[in-house]
């Protein structure tokens, strides 16, 4: 079998900026799929709890294309929709599935490095702190140190070898991802970091390739904020699957009210 794409695509109010990643996309994997270098693709985007009109600008974008699917969820958070987007993705005929974040971050030239590059590795990453990548604008040196600091807690915690675990572009085998699926816990900021947790205990190999990053704009994101929701969630990950793991049934509906209060 050559090969056959499903790119999962979370989607939480990206009305504003999900067109030209879908138009781009759609593009250029059209082409790619035309020079016979994939068999076939789906892009798959997952609206989580969207309150604008993510949904009816993807379906404008998409130009009613047979290869992009929407699914419309009203629960939330980056996980959540990437774990639908990956039950989904089991149900086609495809060998590879990824995912993608919806701000352009990672071009389609970018993320199709993954696909030609994962070679007999069980999953491939992009990663904006290996020797190789671009990330243009730099980044602030606050963003950075908090970065690099948060990386260096996760890989003493879970050791996992990966420099950059948060980049939003990964691919994996469907093997790795039958594997690993009903195994997967968190669904908000730690996500990314139970995908390779339990990539590195079943076995599977996965490597880390430089990418080329750009800062997109029009984030709504708070680092202060996300930086103490991502220590509270790699805390919960790190007790689940611990001795600890009872306890922190009990305490978590505490945890989860801070988590949630966090301003």
């Amino acid at each position: 079998m050559g090969k056959r794409l499903s790119l999962v695509i979370p989607a939480h109010n990206e009305g504003r900026r999900i067109a030209k990643t879908i138009e781009n996309y759609l593009r250029f994997l059209e082409a790619k799929k035309k020079e016979k270098v994939i068999d076939e693709f789906h892009i798959i985007v997952v609206a989580n709890n969207c309150r604008d009109n993510t949904v009816e600008v993807t379906k404008k974008a998409s130009g009613g294309s047979r290869n992009v699917t929407i699914l419309n969820f009203k629960n939330g958070g980056k996980g959540f929709a990437i774990k639908e987007g990956f039950k989904y993705s089991l149900d086609l005929n495809d060998n590879l599935v990824g995912f993608v974040d919806a701000d352009m971050a990672t071009s389609a030239e970018s993320y199709f490095d993954l696909v030609e590059k994962i070679g007999n590795y069980d999953g491939i990453i992009a990663s904006r702190y290996v020797k190789g990548a671009i990330i243009n604008p730099k980044q602030s040196f606050i963003r950075t140190i908090v970065s690099r600091l948060g990386n260096f807690i996760i890989r003493s915690m879970f050791m996992i070898n990966t420099r950059d675990t948060q980049c939003g572009a990964k691919l994996f085998t469907r093997n790795a991802v039958e594997t690993i699926l009903p195994k997967l816990e968190m669904t908000q900021w730690a996500f990314d970091i139970d995908i390779l947790y339990n990539i590195r205990k079943t076995g599977l190999k996965v490597k880390e390739i430089p990418t080329i990053w750009s800062e997109p704009g029009g984030s709504h994101l708070n680092i202060k904020k996300s930086s103490i929701q991502v220590l509270l969630a790699i805390i919960q990950l790190r007790m689940l699957n611990s001795a600890m793991k009872r306890m922190w049934k009990i305490i978590s509906p505490t945890a989860g009210f801070l988590y949630k209060s966090i301003k």
